[in-house]
């Protein structure tokens, strides 16, 4: 029996999602997607038997004879090429520190070791995604970012992240970059607008939802959009131009209020000469998923497997 069928993780800061993906059409299967909350303090046992968990409801409601294999989209620092934790110094997953996560799983889930558990950076799940089956599907090349709790970036070239050399900034993402007074990650994250907002109204919020709720009424708040658009574009232009991207999708929860500082990203845009079209993904956290049960292609694992150990 042909095996056309992986299970694409997406590890999220306090939960996992996963489902079966069928490879030559691209899509989820639905009917096996499960999810679970992860106590990210807890001891590496107890997230990896939460993690086997949901992969083994979505094994039970698939079956394993079509199987190629798993996919995690796996936030850093982490060893991708063996699959070991290198999370250390954050609130999140640093009891996994030194775990060899492929061979826990394997273990958990009484894997045959036919079956490839392969992991790749978070960001890169969600960009490859969306050039194999999402917005820059028809594009050759492309850059995605997700504006949330940090600012998540990828560039891909013919759906294989581009993590070296001359066209891409240090490590093939943008987040550590000087910007301002700090980095990108201080500027295009929630923390910002948060702390943007009580600068301008004096209150507190718990969110960019919230925010954007307000900006509805109040002019203040709805040019901190316009701060944050014309900011995201002046500092993204130059990297687009460079890498030569012909789009630039955007995911994440901040991009939920794209009417908001969607005009003064596009105006900015034009103004650094930048030709770059954004787009907002439709995949969401689709993508991540799509990205990382990619990983089982045989054609897209050769291309990919040797950039692993830079991301």
């Amino acid at each position: 029996m042909e095996k056309h069928i992986s299970i694409g993780v997406d590890i999220g800061g306090s939960h996992i999602t996963c489902a079966a993906v069928d490879l030559g059409k691209r899509e989820i299967k639905r009917d096996t997607l499960a999810e679970r909350p992860v106590d990210n303090k807890g001891t590496a046992d107890e997230i990896i038997s939460t993690w086997s968990e949901a992969i083994a409801e979505t094994l039970e409601k698939e079956g394993r004879e079509r199987m190629k294999g798993i996919g995690f989209a796996m936030p850093g620092p982490f060893d991708y090429v063996n699959g070991i934790c290198l999370i250390k110094g954050v609130p999140k997953y640093e009891k996994l520190y030194g775990t060899s996560v492929g061979k826990a799983v394997s273990q958990a889930l009484d894997l045959s070791p036919e079956i490839p558990v392969r992991f790749m950076n978070d960001a890169s799940s969600f960009a490859v995604g969306e050039a194999w089956a999402g917005k820059a599907a028809n594009s050759h090349r492309s850059m995605a970012i997700t504006l949330g709790t940090g600012l998540g970036s990828a560039f891909v070239a013919d759906k294989v992240p581009v993590v070296t050399g001359d066209l891409v900034p240090d490590l093939g993402c943008v987040y550590h970059i000087s910007f301002k007074d700090g980095i990108a990650d201080d500027y295009f994250s929630t923390r910002w607008f948060t702390k943007r907002y009580e600068e301008i109204t004096g209150k507190s919020s718990s969110g960019v939802k919230d925010i954007a709720e307000a900006a509805k009424s109040d002019n203040r708040v709805r040019n901190i959009f316009i701060e944050f658009g014309t900011s995201l574009a002046s500092f993204l232009s130059p990297y687009l131009i460079n890498f030569g991207a012909e789009v630039l999708v955007m995911g994440g929860n901040i991009s939920r209020a794209y009417n908001l500082f969607g005009p003064s990203l596009e105006e900015e845009m034009k103004k650094q000469n930048c030709s770059t079209i954004p787009l907002l993904s439709e995949l969401k956290e689709d993508a991540a998923l799509l990205g990382s049960a990619y990983l089982l292609d045989d054609y897209f694992w050769s291309s990919v497997r040797g950039s692993l150990q830079y991301m």
